[in-house]
This record gives structure tokens, sequence and C-alpha cells, in this order.
């Protein structure tokens, strides 16, 4: 399956992932600017991303601590989520992932 991420600059990476990835390492992998600093603890919003607004419906709601975390990041939007808590299923082959403007990865992924 692909993801495509959008980055700051508006330049779009497709990524390959599987069925049952996490967002956050396909788009580490990708080289996109996701710290995950927590490892996926839901510890801090270093990972946090805009889902593309056609696909933000197909994913499950964000639990309270997860909107409790986006409550701390910059740039959130009504489609943002943490990349960490976001498993891929095929209903999501071909999901945008638009990096936030803040974004910066101190980790140099």
């Amino acid at each position: 399956m692909r993801v495509t991420f959008i980055t700051r600059k508006g330049e779009r990476v497709e990524a390959e992932a599987s069925v049952g990835d996490r967002l956050l390492e396909i788009g580490q992998a990708a080289g996109m600017p996701l710290e995950g600093t927590c490892e996926g603890q839901m510890a801090c919003s270093t990972c946090h991303v805009i889902i593309g607004r056609e696909w933000f419906g197909k994913l499950p709601e964000a639990s309270e601590e997860e909107e409790d975390m986006l409550d701390l990041a910059a740039d959130v939007h009504a489609t943002s989520r943490l990349s960490c808590q976001v498993l891929l299923t095929e209903d999501l082959d071909g999901m945008e992932v638009q990096i936030p403007s803040d974004s910066n990865n101190a980790q140099g992924f």
C-alpha cells in the first residue's frame, strides 16, 4: 500500500507501507521530520501530522489521551492526529498526510 506525505515545502513524498504498520515509522523511513520522542507512548506530540480530509473519517476516533497531547502541539488542524496512534488498514491505501509547518526533528531521522 502507499502513503503520500506532503512536506512543509509542498513536496510530495510517496512511501510504501503494509497493513498494520504505524504511520510514525512509515514517515520516519520516508525521511519525514517526525521525532516520536516518546516512542508511541502518547507522552509528547512530536509525531503530530495532519491527515487529508478525505482520509480522516476512515480513522478510528482519537482517544482522550491523544486529544490531550494534540492540545500541546502547534499548528493543529481539525484533522490532526499523532502518527504513532495511526495503524494502517486497507482502507487507508493512498492516504495523504501533511507535515505541520512547525515540525522539527531534533533526532536527525
